[in-house]
């Protein structure tokens, strides 16, 4: 048989040795999927069980909300990045070397998000420390944002997608965008009132989770390997 041209293998053009090299995205996205789930799963590990000498085990649980809280940020804010990260690889005809290692970076800040969340928990109710956890906080989210735009733009620019309404495109880049400036400022805000920032960032994730109000169209099948 016959082997149909792919955008999705593995080549390289033999009249052309300096052209990038064109990787299949289903390995990225496998290992992506991974870490992801392997992050969001430590974070119900760092909640702390009330001690079985506590006679009050009722206000034990209730005392302990914030950990609760920055549990349930995380959760959500991990979650919308990985639905981010699940429509543009769903858009991707195919992937170079640069942007596999720009998703390495990007899972760097996944894998890394329970440090923050744990060191948030703990100074959440100290006035010394609070202010500079919750600082750190809004730090990592706002670079897991940073790397996602980072990833769609490249993707765009160097022709990765696969061809579509360009609209769309336009579309989920508008949404993305203004959550750099309201990190920004929910840092900042942080460092006077430190829960009006938490409870921004979890605003912010619900808005990224809530799906758009728009009739979409179905993306293409990516094109298939025939055997040889």
């Amino acid at each position: 048989g016959t082997r149909r041209p792919s955008a999705c293998s593995v080549t390289t053009d033999p009249t052309r040795p300096w052209a990038p090299r064109r990787y299949r995205t289903g390995r990225m996205e496998a290992f992506s999927d991974g870490v992801f789930a392997f992050a969001i799963t430590l974070l119900v590990l760092d909640l702390v069980v009330p001690s079985s000498e506590t006679h009050d085990l009722i206000g034990a649980l209730l005392a302990g909300w914030p950990q609760y809280l920055v549990y349930v940020v995380s959760f959500a804010t991990i979650g919308a990045t990985w639905l981010a990260h699940n429509a543009m690889t769903e858009q991707l005809d195919h992937a170079n070397s640069t942007f596999i290692r720009l998703n390495l970076i990007l899972l760097l800040l996944v894998a890394f998000m329970p440090f923050p969340t744990r060191f948030l928990a703990q100074y959440i109710s100290s006035e010394e420390s609070e202010r500079v956890a919750v600082a750190l906080y809004g730090i990592s989210f706002l670079l897991m944002l940073v790397m996602t735009i980072l990833m769609w733009t490249y993707a765009r620019r160097r022709g990765l997608l696969l061809e579509q309404d360009e609209s769309e495109a336009t579309l989920f880049t508008r949404r993305l965008l203004p959550g750099l400036g309201i990190y920004v400022l929910l840092i900042c805000a942080g460092m006077i009132w430190p829960m009006i920032a938490v409870f921004g960032y979890l605003t912010l994730a619900l808005f990224f989770i809530v799906p758009l109000r728009r009739h979409r169209g179905s993306l293409p099948p990516k094109p298939e390997i025939l055997p040889e």
